[in-house]
């Protein structure tokens, strides 16, 4: 199979891409480079089975000219900046909506009927259903980019019955491990190298948050896709959650950030149960459904925080990019 990656030089994407790869498979990979890095590539572009296109997802004829020959998509790329949402609200509608638009109809011309998407967990607003599955109501969006992924939703499953595409939708937690570029590790131990002794942080320390190692994720998807392939009784929508069957609070990230930094900085909280608008203050998600496949996380939330660190202790160019 050949194999089309929308975000490969991005966090999940790359990860992704060199999971692809090492299976022995074809890969495409498509990316803008807005966000996205030449070096998380630089293994990927020696392997022979491995093609990058430079491109936007908002072009899509040149999108439909590079998904040609392949059988399945893996669509990553996306605004997923939640936080500053508001001070751009058109990026989130072009970035996530359209571009899944385009995604689809580059689909729909070749003729391709295999889909993986990436949601989020933050599709469920402030739910009051916790741990919260698949089939909990939505609630009223708390995010620019929460409602741009429950558009992107809407057309996947669409597409999904209109057109006879087998769409795989994952609506992750927060993702930590290596490659990591934004979130609050990055955020924390940015300030931990340039002050010491004091750390600025967002709420009240309280909020509660489930997060999931990189490559964890990676096996969930990749598990997800290879479940009784070609089967006609195989359901044309499936929706998983994705995460760890545990969560922590923002105060224990810290904790263990600075346990293995070896710093007792004073913190200086800004206040409230929330960092910003459409932080939500308790993310977990019910992951029943996958866990009932067969798959499991490997690592826990703390083994994932202290790889994430390790990687950025290892990798300060990512603070210049």
């Amino acid at each position: 199979m050949r194999f089309f990656v929308t975000g490969a030089a991005g966090f999940i994407g790359s990860n992704l891409v060199d999971r692809l790869l090492a299976d022995g498979l074809d890969v495409i990979g498509w990316d803008d480079f807005s966000t996205g890095q030449e070096r998380f590539l630089e293994g990927a572009r020696k392997q022979p089975r491995f093609a990058l296109v430079r491109g936007d997802n908002r072009d899509l004829s040149a999108l439909t000219a590079a998904m040609r020959g392949c059988d399945f998509v893996f669509h990553l790329a996306a605004n997923a900046d939640v936080r500053f949402g508001t001070d751009h609200p058109r990026m989130d509608l072009e970035q996530n909506t359209l571009a899944t638009f385009n995604v689809l109809e580059a689909m729909r011309a070749n003729a391709i009927k295999r889909l993986a998407f990436s949601s989020t967990g933050s599709v469920y607003g402030e739910t009051a259903v916790i741990p919260t599955p698949e089939d909990a109501p939505f609630p009223i969006q708390t995010s620019l980019y929460g409602a741009s992924k429950v558009a992107c939703e809407g057309l996947v499953t669409a597409y999904g019955e209109g057109f006879g595409i087998e769409s795989h939708v994952f609506r992750f937690v927060s993702i930590l491990g290596e490659r990591y570029t934004h979130g609050h590790v990055l955020d924390f131990y940015r300030q931990l190298r340039e002050h010491p002794g004091h750390l600025r942080v967002l709420g009240d320390g309280t909020q509660r948050k489930s997060y999931l190692y990189v490559q964890d994720c990676v096996d969930a998807m990749l598990h997800a896709i290879r479940l009784v392939p070609g089967q006609a009784a195989r359901p044309r929508i499936n929706i998983y959650n994705l995460g760890t069957p545990e969560y922590v609070q923002v105060n224990d990230s810290i904790r263990i950030i600075c346990r293995e930094l070896g710093l007792k900085p004073a913190l200086q909280y800004t206040g409230g149960d929330r960092g910003w608008i459409g932080d939500n203050p308790f993310i977990f998600l019910d992951t029943k459904k996958i866990r009932a496949t067969g798959w499991r996380p490997k690592l826990t939330i703390e083994q994932g925080i202290v790889k994430t660190l390790r990687w950025l202790e290892a990798n300060p160019w990512i603070f210049q990019k």
